[in-house]
């Protein structure tokens, strides 16, 4: 089986834990079966484990994202990036090309696509084999997951089934409803109409002809490189709502879109994360601070408060749900990241009279791991080691450090370094303009050192 997890969304609408580098699925507000904390794609790849599906599963996903996959699940799952953004249908097509032309997958060979986010039951996963054998034995070209709704919503689009009698499990399609209102979705639903969770199964040469419509190409390398000729649009405009011999398998279990905070903290086993004081008169709140500050909540009911370096959010739960155009407005650096070494916090932004700037991080790297080496045109940097060991590189010159040693950095010298121990380090930016496009990389090998 080969399976294409959709990795995208700007993390608006969790704002303010979620950011366009560190998207909603990769936030770890959830448990696993050991009760430690994991995010929702941490979730889905273990789930894919316990179904036991063997498959080469690649992730779909932009640059920005990269560093957060790879913190997350390590250097072997296979990413396949896209040159720019252009929605689900160039992104399909780029995974797609990449699992026959680099992986050498057939053409006749099935492909899975769903979104790297789902909350649902391993009975989800589990029914990924029978689309594909949908597909495989000539039923349809395209084989949908319809899941079956459990209240009215307008949020999500709907597949209606044709009325005649369906072969065994798979049911012939007969048309799409998009975001219908609250009341059409209740008559739909009375009809017979499933959710369209955006999980399909079709054969990759299937693909590969409708991107040949846009672009000729011999190899991978040649896709990326016309990425840019391709239309923005969705894989459901250009290719679902196109098909007529179309197919939906049913799942019955539970399933969520874990997209809001009304939706995620129904799922999440703590009302309090991080540093958080409730007194006895709270309900139906929950409270997840990522700042080192304490939070004390008294007499809230059905309330979200989340805080992190990138803002603070107080809401009712319910209206939490219409967060996006509130923050769309804020086009502010993220101030956490997290990256396949560790993660940083921008402590603190200065612009002086003079126009010089200073941004303070704080950055914590993990033992083996390593910052690349690189230097900046624009700004110099101060390093005080607080925590840890490191090796320290500087200009080909490498010494150890550890806890109060400090390094100056000028700009254009070349530095990197190294956790030998799980490491921490403020790091202080001077500069008239600090921005993280100042930076070129440079090839060292730490294997000597």
């Amino acid at each position: 089986m080969n399976i294409v997890l959709l990795s995208g969304g700007s993390g608006k609408r969790l704002w303010p834990l979620s950011n366009q580098i560190r998207s909603k699925q990769f936030l770890k507000l959830l448990k696993n079966n050991a009760g430690e904390a994991e995010s929702m794609v941490q979730r889905v790849f273990r789930q894919i484990q316990e179904a036991e599906i063997i498959a080469d599963t690649v992730i779909a996903t932009g640059s920005a994202q990269l560093d957060s996959i790879r913190g997350q699940l390590g250097n072997s799952v296979n990413v396949v990036m896209e040159p720019e953004r252009r929605d689900t249908f160039p992104a399909i097509a780029l995974a797609a090309a990449y699992l026959v032309l680099e992986k050498k997958i057939a053409e006749d060979e099935v492909v899975l696509v769903l979104p790297v986010d789902p909350y649902a039951d391993l009975e989800y996963f589990k029914i990924l084999p029978r689309m594909e054998k949908t597909v495989k034995e000539g039923r349809c070209n395209i084989a949908l997951m319809g899941i079956r709704p459990t209240y009215p919503s307008e949020k999500y689009g709907y597949i209606i089934p044709k009325k005649s009698p369906a072969e065994g499990a798979c049911r012939p399609v007969e048309r799409f409803q998009e975001k219908p209102t609250e009341a059409l979705a209740k008559s739909l639903i009375e009809d017979g109409a499933l959710w369209n969770g955006g999980v399909f199964a079709c054969k990759l040469g299937y693909i590969l002809e409708i991107l040949k419509k846009y672009i000729s190409f011999n190899e991978y390398k040649d896709i990326e490189s016309q990425y840019s000729k391709l239309p923005k649009i969705s894989f459901d405009y250009e290719v679902v709502e196109k098909e007529k011999a179309i197919s939906m398998v049913e799942y019955s279990g539970v399933w969520l879109d874990l997209g809001t905070w009304n939706t995620l903290t129904e799922v999440m086993d703590s009302e309090a994360i991080g540093k958080v004081v409730f007194d006895n008169t709270c309900e139906n709140t929950h409270v997840i601070n990522e700042l080192d500050i304490p939070i004390t909540v008294m007499g809230a009911k059905n309330m979200v408060v989340a805080a992190s370096p990138d803002g603070i959010l107080v809401a009712d739960k319910h209206q939490s749900s219409y967060l996006k155009p509130y923050v769309d407005g804020i086009n502010q650096r993220p101030m956490f990241e997290e990256r396949r070494w560790g993660e940083y916090k921008v402590l603190d932004y200065v612009v002086y009279s003079d126009g010089m700037s200073s941004l303070t991080k704080h950055l914590q790297i993990k033992a083996g791991k390593s910052i690349s080496y690189q230097k900046h045109s624009i700004r110099d940097e101060i390093w005080t080691i607080v925590d840890g060991t490191g090796d320290l590189l500087i200009d080909d010159h490498v010494r150890n450090v550890r806890r109060g040693d400090v390094a100056y950095i000028t700009k254009g010298q070349k530095h990197a370094i190294r956790a030998t121990s799980d490491l921490r380090f403020i790091e202080v930016q001077i500069g008239e303009e600090l921005v993280e496009s100042d930076i070129e990389h440079f090839e060292w090998d730490w294997g000597g050192y």
